[in-house]
């Protein structure tokens, strides 16, 4: 698992392709990323599945709730399949736009 920081935005990538283990990694450390927009890239981890991504709602809800951004990346899945609460995108630059726009939303009371 690999963390960057940049500004309110806290990118996690999967670096081992176990998804199971870094989903437990990730909620394991979610409060000391409470306070930021969080991309889960998993764009290197070609077996994500739609079921494996149904994994990651309760999380995405739980940041949602605290008024803050949660994207995935994932690339080669539909993206019409996906649950409405979940933001999915191919591309970090795509995560990064959608937070943006994302912040901007709240900023103006949405």
């Amino acid at each position: 698992m690999k963390v960057d920081q940049k500004g309110h935005t806290i990118t996690i990538k999967d670096t081992q392709g176990d998804f199971t283990s870094f989903l437990d990694k990730v909620s394991q450390s979610n409060p000391s990323f409470e306070t930021h927009n969080i991309i889960l890239d998993l764009s290197h981890n070609n077996s994500i599945t739609l079921a494996d991504l149904k994994l990651v709602l309760p999380l995405a809800k739980l940041y949602k709730k605290s008024k803050k951004s949660f994207v995935v990346v994932v690339e080669g899945i539909d993206f019409n399949a996906v649950p409405e609460q979940l933001t999915v995108v191919p591309s970090v630059l795509e995560a990064h736009d959608i937070i943006e726009m994302e912040e901007i939303e709240r900023d103006l009371g949405f």
